[in-house]
């Protein structure tokens, strides 16, 4: 116990040592200031909205058309609350401080009823998005399997919530939302990208979809898929140039397999096209196009004493 004790004296010390840093390292704190959206609640108003969306399937599952109204209404005053407070807190700390409470209160609840003005067509688009899962995976035995189980299909919901936020002006909510599917998925979808119907994420993890990404209607992605910047142009004091089209635009109708990178901002990739696994690409293919990598060889070498069998394997190739 003595031991312990002489190591817990030296918190004190340490903390002062902590806390001064506050003044010297100013930039990762928030002190003094007003608080910020709770990434806690975001979480719950997503929860929340996935049992509007998606009724029946989650905490309340004997629901039936004659008591779904009454359910439904209480959720969407639950997350009206919820949120009208948080997109407040994203727009006091946006730069927004100078309006006074009434006025933040006001234009929070306008978007917050904006934002919740969309969720019948949301619902919408997320099952032709269920049905492109079932349609593309024959290991799917239901849509209610999908729903359940699919997590390309949960991170494309949380984007799609999060896009329509995106799309209001609200400032940090969407990012926090999609930031939690991507910490819970492994699919990391930027809320600023435009995504058409029918998309579908096959095994999820490790796909990459960034801010000025275009995606047309029924588009088909494989894990570690990154449709990504092909580089980050700076100002004449070095700072990054935001705002620009950065990331490559997908047509109608294309099939990305595993681990294919596509770059740039100018990178377009025509309707009907297929680009196969590992393929790297930072220039456009037109449309009806396959984009494969040359089959290299392999290398087989014997464990036992008889001679290895050593194949070199030629450089690789696209084939467009």
């Amino acid at each position: 116990m003595a031991t312990i004790s002489r190591a817990r004296n030296a918190l004190p010390e340490l903390t002062n040592r902590v806390v001064e840093t506050y003044a010297q390292v100013g930039k990762i704190h928030h002190l003094g200031y007003s608080s910020l959206p709770s990434r806690e609640a975001i979480i719950q108003v997503i929860e929340l909205l996935k049992e509007v969306l998606y009724p029946g399937y989650g905490r309340r599952q004997n629901l039936t058309v004659a008591n779904v109204r009454y359910y439904v209404g209480d959720v969407l005053d639950q997350v009206f609350d919820v949120l009208v407070e948080q997109i407040q807190r994203a727009l006091r700390h946006n730069g927004h401080g100078q309006l006074t409470s009434h006025e933040l209160q006001t234009i929070a609840e306008e978007k917050a009823v904006r934002f919740l003005e969309t969720l019948p067509e949301l619902r919408s688009v997320l099952e032709d998005d269920a049905q492109a899962a079932y349609d593309g995976d024959p290991a799917a035995r239901s849509i209610d399997e999908v729903v359940f189980c699919y997590p390309g299909f949960e991170a494309v919901t949380v984007y799609r919530l999060a896009h329509e936020l995106y799309k209001l002006d609200v400032p940090l909510i969407p990012r926090i939302m999609t930031e939690y599917a991507h910490s819970k998925t492994g699919v990391d979808i930027h809320p600023g990208a435009r995504i058409g119907r029918s998309f579908f994420i096959d095994h999820a993890t490790g796909v990459v979809i960034g801010e000025t990404t275009e995606i047309g209607d029924n588009v088909k992605l494989y894990q570690g898929v990154t449709l990504g910047a092909l580089s980050f142009p700076k100002d004449e004091k070095g700072r990054l140039v935001r705002g620009q089209k950065r990331h490559p635009t997908i047509e109608h109708d294309v099939v990305i397999y595993a681990n294919a990178t596509i770059l740039g901002g100018d990178t377009v990739i025509g309707h009907h096209s297929v680009i196969g696994s590992n393929v790297w690409l930072v220039e456009s293919v037109a449309p009806y196009t396959v984009v494969t990598m040359e089959k290299p060889r392999l290398r087989f070498k014997s464990k036992g004493s008889s001679p290895a069998q050593d194949f070199q394997t030629p450089p690789l190739e696209w084939h467009i």
